[in-house]
């Protein structure tokens, strides 16, 4: 925790505000006022479970990047980045003219934070707060946030294009920062591309001569982008192969989220709380969810189990009928990764549990 000293400053910000309102404990904290935006967040270790699985570790790697990353240079350019939902201070002023709390769409805190900005308003991010958190421990439940974060962005592009087009109180370089880069981009087209490109058209390329995919194209420029989102954090760069095939898997449920969402598809507005351990217990002591007796459909994630088979058909033809390109070594290894995460082997329970 920050000295007496160091939180003082921030004491005195919060206590100057007029009517503020506080939400939850969680990762970062936000204050927002009206013509100056200031930045706060927890440090590195902002959760009390990052080192608990492997799962969580991969965790840890993309939220230091999202906070320290992402989000600091957001508030540092005062440019829109999407306040988190919890541990932040909010002036009242800004959630009244912004038009309160909605439940139109499952990321209600990021739906408040585009209002919000469409009038007027700016995020601030300060990076020396620690606040604890806790990351989802399973599979099935860090699945289920996914989902529910990729389908509400979505559904909340769809729903703020038109205010964000016609908005007077924001620049035409942020309009198209939220449009393009924000929502359309990182919610809409990169789960998407991705999951197309590394799971079905790199493994059919394999049995087809004439599809033909630059080396530089599906390798060199993804693997600098995820050096490069995870060197800030360089104690973990060992599992970086074990997370780039974690998140070869976890494309395929960000584009059927994010499609749901945009096309209001079956499940785009249900709401299903990420099953947590909670905080009764000491710092050093991280529970496990209870274990419970579970049908074979709840154990087995069967749509991980089908891309398995058709990834390693696809190695195997590889191997057996090498062509220009031989990708047969990785889809191997990609096809294991989704036999794994269809078996739930990872996090704190499996399907033998």
């Amino acid at each position: 925790m920050p000295s007496s000293a160091n939180m003082l400053p921030y004491l005195m910000l919060i206590s100057s505000l007029n009517q503020t309102s506080f939400s939850e404990q969680c990762r970062s904290s936000c204050t927002i006022q009206k013509l100056l935006l200031f930045k706060l967040g927890g440090r590195s270790n902002f959760a009390v479970n990052d080192t608990a699985s492997l799962l969580t570790r991969v965790q840890k790697m993309f939220f230091d990047y999202h906070f320290k990353v992402e989000q600091e240079a957001g508030s540092a350019t005062f440019s829109f980045f999407s306040f988190n939902g919890t541990a932040g201070v909010w002036r009242t002023a800004a959630i009244k003219e912004a038009g309160g709390w909605k439940d139109r769409t499952t990321v209600e805190d990021m739906d408040l934070a585009v209002r919000a900005t469409l009038k007027g308003w700016k995020f601030v991010y300060v990076g020396d707060i620690r606040v604890k958190s806790e990351l989802p421990s399973t599979y099935k439940a860090y699945c289920r946030q996914q989902f529910r974060w990729s389908c509400g962005g979505a559904h909340l592009f769809r729903k703020v294009a038109k205010d964000i087009l016609t908005a007077k109180d924001v620049s035409l370089i942020k309009k198209f920062h939220m449009l393009y880069s924000f929502f359309l981009v990182r919610r809409v087209m990169a789960p998407t591309v991705a999951c197309i490109l590394y799971n079905i058209i790199l493994p059919i390329s394999v049995m087809i001569p004439e599809l033909f995919l630059p080396v530089w194209g599906i390798a060199y420029i993804p693997t600098v982008l995820l050096v490069v989102t995870a060197i800030r954090h360089p104690k973990n760069l060992h599992i970086l192969p074990f997370w780039i095939l974690f998140e070869s898997v976890m494309t395929m449920h960000r584009m059927r989220a994010a499609l749901s969402g945009l096309f209001e598809l079956s499940e785009f507005n249900e709401w299903v709380v990420t099953k947590k351990t909670g905080n009764n217990f000491e710092d050093n002591e991280v529970p496990l969810l209870q274990k419970t007796r579970k049908r074979l459909r709840d154990r087995v994630n069967f749509r991980e189990i089908v891309f398995s088979a058709f990834l390693f058909f696809c190695a195997s033809y590889n191997l057996v009928f090498p062509g220009k390109t031989s990708y047969y070594f990785n889809l191997y290894l990609q096809g294991l990764a989704f036999v794994c995460l269809g078996l739930n082997f990872t996090g704190t329970c499996s399907c033998c549990q």
